[in-house]
C-alpha cells in the first residue's frame, strides 16, 4: 500500500507471520528532494497527521522515517547530495516574530514523533542537520550510512535548536558534547557520530534498506504490548530519578505477569517454539 502526498510518502510493509495477525511496518519518506527534504509547514503537518494515524492503528508495529533519495539530474545539471532532512526551510523564517513562530511549537512534529508509543527508527542517508537532526533525535534508534553528516548549525543563523535538540542531545551524548555541537554548529561525519553514540548502527549506502528493515522486523516480531511497555519504562529514565525509575520498572515488570503474552512467551521458550503473541 502506498499513500502519496506531495511531501510525504507512506508505505506499509507486511510483517510475515505476525502475531497478532496483520502487523505492518510503516515507512515514511520525506519527499522534497529539490530542497534536500527540508522541513516546511506542509511536511511537518503531514508527519503529525501520520503520527496520529499510526498511534490509532494497532497493526502498525514499527515506524521508519527516511528522506527521499535525490532525483537523477537532467543533462549537465549538478547532482544533489543525499539528504535525510537538511534542516528547516529557512525561507519560512523570514520576517517571523516570536508570537508567529511559537504557533509551530504548539503541536510540533518533534514531539509528535517522540510521543509515539510504538518503536521508531530513523534511516539516515546524507545530511541530517538542524530540524533534521532533531527528527532523528526524536526517534528511538538511528541507522546511518557512511556518507551521512550531522549537526545543529542554528547558531550560525543567530538561533538555537528549537525542536528539542538541546535537551535530547544532552541526554544522549552528555553535557560536554551537546554543548560543543550546539555552540559551534560544526558538522559531524558519520564515523564520529557512530563513535559518540549519536547513531546506533553504521553501514554503506547500499546496505541501509536491508539493515533498517532487519531491525524493524526484529522489533515487529516481539509482543506489541510488551514492546510498548519497554519503551515507556526506558523513557522514564530520562525524566525521573533512578530510585523512582526503578520503582516504575518493578511495577511494570510485575504487571506483565498478568498478561497473556507473558504466559505465551514463557511457554514458547520452554517448548522451544516461536511465540504466537496475542498483544495483551
Amino acid at each position: 500500500m502506498n499513500d502519496m502526498t506531495e511531501v510525504l510518502l507512506i508505505d506499509r510493509v507486511d510483517v510475515e507471520n505476525s502475531f497478532p495477525a496483520g502487523g505492518v511496518v510503516e515507512i515514511w519518506t520525506i519527499n522534497r528532494t529539490e530542497k534536500l527534504n527540508a522541513l516546511n509547514n506542509e511536511v511537518m503537518e503531514s508527519i503529525i497527521s501520520a503520527c496520529k494515524a499510526a498511534e490509532n492503528d494497532d497493526n502498525v508495529r514499527v515506524v521508519i522515517i527516511r528522506g527521499a533519495p535525490p532525483s537523477v539530474p537532467d543533462g549537465d545539471e549538478r547532482p544533489k547530495p543525499a539528504a535525510f532532512v537538511a534542516g528547516a526551510d529557512i525561507g519560512e523564517f523570514t520576517g517571523k516574530n516570536s508570537k508567529q513562530i511559537r504557533k509551530v511549537f504548539s503541536e510540533n512534529v518533534w514531539e509528535a514523533i517522540w510521543n509515539l508509543s510504538i518503536p521508531t527508527i530513523a534511516s539516515i542517508d546524507g545530511f541530517a542537520l538542524g530540524g533534521g537532526s532533531e527528527i532523528i533525535l526524536s526517534c528511538d534508534m538511528r541507522i546511518a550510512t557512511t556518507r551521512s553528516n550531522f549537526g545543529t548549525p542554528e547558531i550560525n543563523l543567530g538561533l538555537i535548536p528549537g525542536g528539542g535538540g538541546t535537551q535530547r542531545l544532552t541526554r544522549l551524548l552528555g553535557y560536554g558534547k551537546a554543548m560543543e555541537m550546539v555552540m559551534t554548529g560544526d558538522i559531524i561525519p558519520a564515523n564520529e557520530a557512530f563513535r559518540i553514540g549519536l547513531v546506533n548502527r553504521l553501514c554503506e549506502p547500499d546496505d541501509l534498506q536491508s539493515m533498517t528493515m532487519g531491525l524493524a522486523m526484529n522489533l515487529a516480531s516481539k509482543s506489541p504490548h510488551t514492546i510498548k511497555v519497554a519503551k515507556r519504562v526506558v523513557r522514564a529514565s530520562l525524566e525521573r530519578p533512578m530510585s523512582e525509575g526503578i520503582n516504575i520498572e518493578h511495577d511494570e515488570f510485575c504487571a506483565l505477569f498478568d498478561t497473556e503474552d507473558k504466559e505465551i512467551g514463557v511457554n514458547a521458550f520452554l517448548q522451544r517454539e516461536r511465540p504466537e503473541w496475542k498483544g495483551n
